[in-house]
């Protein structure tokens, strides 16, 4: 039996951390402790070398704060300092091999690096800290959502803009500012919102299409943009009349001997008029890499409904007829999305959603919130994680839109 701890940020005005536990013996999931915070702690990270320092972001429509935390021994969390992110409603943060901690602002088109003391990774610097501000023409948007590093960049997906900005210092060795480098393109109205990266493949799930895609990261700085490896619709294939999906959320799983696959997990958010009683779903993907792929029929079948669906239900889509046919050129050849599953959560506009963490055993299970409805559902990951099983439930809080495992217990 082992006792998960997970932290979860959300909406909530006074904000506040829940503190869930979650029981794998017997499958129940509780909140043990709410911590109170600024307002709309949307997103909550953790420090990668010191789990007792946890980073939210203040998601409100005005100038929004980061702020730090140190989680105490009962778990409950404890604020110890915030500062501005120079920018309307920041929705992302998550801290950097650089001791610097990223703030997107999606409610203007910058974001910021905000530094942290070298020995307090609790307390932040505002002297050694930097804004980015997007190049984009007056009028047009531009709403950054979400920054991942890699390598010695910063890229960040800017969901109005429709471009993935690649961040860098002009010298790397030094503590110079970052600045916009390069630019890779998505098309126009895709509204890319979640990065991961493996094996220097770039994997992009866009908002506005619900399309999941791959391609290489060219060497940077460099505005080049690659061609398509692959893509496919994130769209459920049973989806009822009157629903409209956005989807939110990108994991992509560590291989172990339990889970000998990387597999691509994605949140399918319905935001529609018509509300379906099973929730949204999470969508299983496989990424192949060879030159041969066996579908089953019934797979196969799911992926051609899928297809359909988004050119009737969507005009404009990121499946142009450049996109689609880059994915078959030699560029492309021998890669492809493989859909596994689609599973209904019970959960409705899922934003976000985590997996446990690998040494701990935690990674058996995925955590997933309602914005809206339904509360934290817990997912088990079955079949070598090709799917999922719904094994708990807890509706005491709504609107929980960001998770952190906590080491179990």
């Amino acid at each position: 039996m082992v006792n998960y701890t997970i932290l979860a940020g959300g909406f909530a005005v006074p904000g506040f951390i829940s503190t869930y536990v979650f029981n794998n013996e017997t499958n129940s999931l509780s909140i043990a402790a709410q911590s109170f915070t600024g307002d709309n702690p949307s997103w909550i990270a953790r420090h990668p070398q010191n789990p007792a320092v946890l980073y939210a972001v203040n998601e409100v429509q005005t100038i929004g704060n980061l702020q730090s935390f140190t989680v105490n021994n009962d778990t409950s969390v404890s604020l110890i300092d915030t500062i501005t992110t120079q920018g309307v409603g920041p929705t992302f943060t998550n801290p950097l091999s650089t001791g610097e901690v990223s703030a997107m602002n999606f409610g203007s088109p910058n974001c910021s690096f905000i530094s942290t003391d070298p020995n307090d990774p609790l307390h932040f610097l505002s002297t050694n800290s930097s804004g980015v501000a997007f190049p984009i023409s007056q009028g047009e948007k531009s709403n950054p959502h979400m920054s991942l590093q890699y390598n010695d960049e910063v890229l960040v997906s800017d969901l109005g803009a429709d471009k993935i900005w690649r961040l860098g210092r002009n010298d790397a060795s030094s503590n110079s500012s970052f600045t916009v480098q390069g630019q890779i393109d998505r098309d126009v109205g895709s509204g890319p919102r979640r990065l991961a990266i493996r094996n220097d493949i770039l994997f992009v799930v866009s908002e506005t299409t619900s399309t999941l895609t791959a391609q290489r990261i060219l060497v940077g700085p460099n505005s080049t943009t690659s061609p398509l490896l692959a893509n496919i619709s994130t769209y459920p294939a049973d989806a009822l009349p009157g629903s409209k999906f956005a989807a939110a959320e990108l994991l992509i799983s560590t291989p172990t001997d339990r889970f000998p696959n990387p597999l691509i997990y994605v949140s399918n958010r319905n935001i529609g008029s018509t509300i379906d009683p099973k929730g949204d779903t999470i969508a299983i993907f496989e990424f192949v890499n060879g030159t041969s792929l066996t579908v089953s029929t019934s797979n196969a079948n799911i992926n051609n409904t899928n297809e359909k669906r988004m050119k009737r239900i969507r005009k404009s889509s990121v499946l142009h007829d450049r996109d689609a046919s880059s994915s078959s050129k030699s560029e492309g050849a021998g890669y492809s999305f493989n859909l596994l599953a689609q599973v209904p959560t019970g959960l409705q506009q899922i934003r976000s959603m985590a997996l446990g963490q690998v040494d701990d055993g935690g990674d058996a299970y995925i955590i997933a919130g309602a914005t809206t409805t339904g509360g934290v559902a817990i997912l088990e990951r079955v079949n070598g994680g090709r799917n999922l099983t719904l094994l708990a439930n807890n509706q005491e809080v709504q609107n929980r839109t960001s998770f952190v495992f906590l080491s179990s217990l």
